[in-house]
Parts: structure tokens; sequence; C-alpha cells
């Protein structure tokens, strides 16, 4: 098998799993809702949907751009239109979670502890599935592998975020401390996305 086959089959099955061990997340979180209410919780909700959506975007697309006879332009063109989803869905996750985080009330958060869990398990994840991407894009300078890498590196941040504020809200229940800080997590949470999104479209606007 040639270094390119290898360097594909590589890129395809961290997609692919990328795509299966973001898809629990949603879901967890969602069930988490019914008992927890933690802005931070309900951000972090809006973000991993928002994010599954944009990673299996660029699993299809990266399948698309993969098969024979593709043409090099064709193949920019619809790495550029995935790419340029990737930040919109960054900057929509983002600017949720800030509408979130104000409109919510002081009351009792609820049991935040799936959210927790979620959110420390994704730290940890993430933060491999960075690395992984940065090796990859370095070694083939895949467009969609480089978004990913961006994106990841993002999520392992937010979600170290994430945990320590859903700590906090979790060993200091309904106390001012736990308030203000699950606010402020959460806006951090959100200007940090935002950012990313809006420096994917740039970037990806000028790399022509």
């Amino acid at each position: 098998m040639t270094e390119e086959k290898l360097d594909k089959k590589s890129g395809y099955k961290t997609l692919l799993l990328s795509v299966i061990l973001s898809s629990p997340g949603p879901l967890v979180l969602g069930i988490g809702l019914t008992i927890g209410r933690s802005s931070t919780q309900i951000s972090d909700f809006t973000r991993r949907t928002a994010e599954l959506l944009a990673i299996i975007a660029s699993f299809v697309v990266y399948i698309m751009t993969h098969k024979e006879g593709m043409d090099d332009f064709t193949k920019r063109k619809i790495e550029k239109i995935s790419n340029t989803f990737v930040g919109i869905i960054m900057c929509i996750s983002g600017i949720s979670m800030i509408v979130l985080a104000f409109v919510s009330d002081g009351g009792s958060k609820g049991n935040v502890l799936p959210a927790f869990v979620i959110a420390l398990l994704g730290a940890i994840t993430n933060t491999l599935f960075w690395r992984k991407y940065t090796k990859l894009h370095s070694h083939n300078g895949n467009a969609i592998l480089g978004v990913q890498a961006r994106l990841y590196g993002a999520k392992s941040i937010v979600d170290v975020c994430v945990t320590l504020t859903l700590f906090v809200v979790a060993t200091m229940p309904d106390s001012k401390v736990s308030f203000y800080f699950d606010l402020v997590g959460s806006i951090l949470v959100s200007l940090y996305m935002l950012r990313s999104g809006i420096k994917t479209i740039v970037e990806n606007r000028l790399n022509n």
C-alpha cells in the first residue's frame, strides 16, 4: 500500500472515530438537561450538537474529495466550502452560548454530574484527537484535517474550562460563587469558539 493511500486510510479512520465518539455527547447532555439547568451545561449541549454536525460534514466531504478521478480544482472548492461551514458552525455555537448565558436565570442548577463527566471525558478525548489531527495535517497538508485540528484544539480548551466550571457548580450549588463562575465560564467558552470560527472562515477565504 502506497504512503498516500495509508494517509487517506488514516484520515478516514480518524474522522470516522471522531463522528462515533462525538455522537453520544449531545444525547447524554440532552438527557442531563432534565435534571440540571446550568447555563454552562446548556451552552455545552448547544456547542456539542453544532460541532457534531460540523464533524459529520467534514467526514462526508473527506470521502467525496478522495474519490478517484476528482480534479484538484473541484476538490479544493469542496474543501473550502466544508471548512467555511465548520467555521460558521463554530460562530453560531459561540453566539448561541453567549445568548444562553445571559438569558439563563440564577436559580437552582440541579444535578450537573452528567455534564461534568461528559466534559471531563471530552477534554481527554479531544486532546488526543487534536494531537492526531495535527500530526496528520503536518504530514499530508490536507485542508479538511487541518481545520479539524483547529476545531479539536478549540474543543480541548473549551472542555477544560467547562469541566472546571461544572466542578465548581457541583461542589458549591446555589451559591453566588457558582453562579458567577458558571456565567463567566460560559461567556469565555462562547468567545473562544466565536474567535476560532471567525479565524477559520477568514483564513479559508484567504487561502486560494
